[in-house]
Parts: C-alpha cells; structure tokens; sequence
C-alpha cells in the first residue's frame, strides 16, 4: 500500500502544482485555466458519491483503484494529444475526477488491512506525502532544462505505474466480508442513510471546514511571499517545510494519535489553522514562516488523520467507500473550491490580510468539531 501511496501522490506532486503552467504554455489564459481546474472540484458533491457507489460494486476494493488510474492515464494520453479549451476543460474533468477518487477509497482499503494485519495507517500513507515532496523537487529542477510537456509525460507515467502496483501489489481486500455484491438500490440506499444522518454530516462538513481554510494557501501564499521580497528558492523550501511537517506527524507521532483519539486531533488540527493562518495574516518575517509552516502538522496532517477515523466510526462496514469519498468531496472538493474562487478577490483587496477568512473558516470547522465529542464518545 505504501507503493500505491507513492505512485499516486509522486503523479499528483507534479499535476497538482505544474499542470497551469502547462495549460498556459499552450495559450490558455488565467480565466480559462481556472474554470478547467475549478470544474471538476466544484463537480465532487454529484461525481463522488456516484464513483463510491459504482466503487462498491466490485467484489475488491483494488478493483475500482486500478481501473480509476487506467482512466486518469488515458485521460491525460488525450490531454497531451488534444488542443484547446474545448477539447481540455471535458478532459481535464475527467481525469481529475478519476485522480481525485483514489485517495479515499485507497484509505478505506489500507485502515481495513491496517486492522488486520496490525500496521499504522500512517506508515504507507507517508509514503504518499514523502513521494509528493520528491515528485514536486524533482520536477522543479527538470522544468529548468525540459520542456514543459515534461509534466504531463510524468503524470502519465506515474498513473500508469499506480494501476500497474495496484493491480499486482494492492491486497485482495473484498468490499464486503461475504464476497457477495450488493445491488444499486442497496447500494444508493446506503449513500442516502449517511447524508440524511446529522451526526455524519456535522462530521463531514467540520472537517472539511478545517481543510478548506488551506485554500488561501494553495492559490496564493507564493504571490504573498513575492510582495514581501521573499525569493522563489525561498517559496520552494517553505513549501518543503510543510510537507516535512506532515510527514514527521504520520510516521513518528503514531503512539501520540493513539493516544488522543480522533476527536482531540480534531480539535488539534482546527486550532493548529487557526493560529496559522491569523499569523500568516500579520505578514510574519522569514525566521518566522518557518516555524508557523510547521503547524501544516497539525492543520492539514491531524485534521486529515481525525476526519479518516471519525468517519470510519460514524458509517456502517458496508458503506465505507460512500462514507470517506464524501468526506473527500467536501474537504478536497466542494468547500476547498468555494474557498479558493473567494480567495482571488480577497487577495487582490486585502493581499496576505485574506488569510483571515481562512482563520475563520477553520474555528467555524472548531465549533462544528465541538458536538462530535458526545458523538464519539458513544460510538466507542
């Protein structure tokens, strides 16, 4: 699973950050290329609970993995051999949907064997962050020499091998203990009974709360540093130091999470933003952004760990695929693209001050993450 991790996030630590300029090298402008990328986001809430359905419709969870990743390489096949917006923006959604489905449901596969087999979750989803950071440096430098479509080459590449590993490597893990399939209606009934569950949903949306406040982040944290004079190898090792952060929280706090339980990560994670993103609102000197980029431990790496373990307690065994790929939806889908088409104009009226909406957002997910404890508590 760790080999799966990696080859999904090593494909994701170059498409995520290089695929605008690609886009752009091929004459798209901004407008263009933020409606290709925010289409298939703002799409989650409808597209993710249909892929956990069709999901749960095969006898092992590997199955849909691999196929999802055989799409998302002929995707991007068709993406490098297509020209222009109209043939992209269709594309693009495609494969970003597909890439997009992996994660969760390669997190249901690797905490069901995780339980099993007696290993930290953390251990092979490391691998996943370690391999996006490698991805991401690594990229950096070719970029330097090669040409840009060097970027989708890669991509394809990397999702390419992750069908390949998850084919051959990924264990027979079945989506339900009897072997047996269950039917569509079953299936959707099983997707309706969790949105229409209060508890679940007050669960989904804290988390995804606390993700969404990075928004800000993600789309312009480089363009804040460039107006404070700070340089671009700079950008990069901040960067770096975030997701050095995140990796250190998954592989060496393993007996620390145990120990707290979901619910304190959550609260955590929640505070971790909220102090983050307000001193990042203070435009801090350098010496300063390095420490704060550690906290990415704590907002991105526990609020991620908590809202995996919380959904897991709060959905029934034969709907765990529907239940983290809503979860995923809202955190990496819906609120994150919402949050990131409000951050454009915040930034171009208050510059780094629009981290102070991102504050907000994360104590909103704090207040929400306050009713689950009674939740928790109950559900053992």
């Amino acid at each position: 699973m760790g080999m799966v991790y990696a080859a999904a996030y090593g494909g994701t630590g170059v498409s995520l950050p290089f695929i605008s300029p690609w886009f752009a090298a091929h004459g798209l402008n901004g407008a263009d290329i933020s409606a290709i990328l925010a289409a298939p986001l703002l799409a989650r809430l409808v597209t993710s609970p249909l892929v956990a359905v069709w999901a749960d419709s095969w006898r092992l969870r590997r199955t849909p993995i691999a196929i999802l990743a055989l799409v998302t390489t002929a995707s991007y096949l068709v993406l490098g051999f297509g020209r222009g917006i109209a043939v992209w923006l269709p594309v693009w959604f495609v494969a970003a949907t597909a890439m997009s489905s992996i994660p969760p449901l390669a997190d249901v596969l690797t905490m069901r064997c995780a339980r099993r087999e007696g290993f930290p979750f953390a251990a092979p989803r490391g691998m996943g962050s370690l391999a996006f950071l490698l991805a991401n440096a690594i990229m950096g430098a070719l970029l330097a020499k090669a040409s840009i479509n060097v970027v989708l080459w890669w991509s394809t590449a990397a999702a390419a091998l992750l069908a390949g590993l998850t084919f051959v490597l990924a264990p027979p893990e079945p989506v339900r203990e009897s072997g047996e399939r269950l039917r569509s209606a079953e299936r959707f009934r099983g997707v309706g009974r969790l949105l229409a569950d209060p508890d679940f949903l007050v669960a989904i949306v804290s988390v995804g709360l606390i993700q969404a406040a990075h928004a800000f982040y993600y789309a312009f944290s480089t363009l804040v540093w460039k107006a404070q004079a700070i340089s671009a190898p700079l950008w990069g090792l901040l960067w770096a130091t975030g997701i050095a952060a995140e990796i250190a929280f998954l592989w060496l706090m393993e007996p620390w999470r145990t120990k707290l339980g979901p619910w304190v990560l959550l609260m955590l994670g929640g505070a971790g933003a909220v102090v983050r993103w307000t001193a990042f609102a203070l435009s801090p000197p350098l010496w300063l952004l390095f420490p704060l980029q550690l906290l990415h431990g704590l907002s991105f790496a526990a609020s991620y760990v908590a809202g995996l373990q919380i959904i897991e307690r709060l959905t029934p065994p034969d709907s765990f695929s529907a239940g983290q790929t809503l979860n995923s939806a809202l955190s990496a889908g819906v609120l994150i693209g919402l949050a990131t088409v409000f951050s454009g104009p915040l930034f171009d009226r208050y510059g780094a001050l629009g981290y102070l909406a991102m504050s907000a957002l994360a104590a909103l997910g704090l207040v929400g993450g306050v009713r689950l404890r009674r939740v928790l508590a109950e559900s053992g």
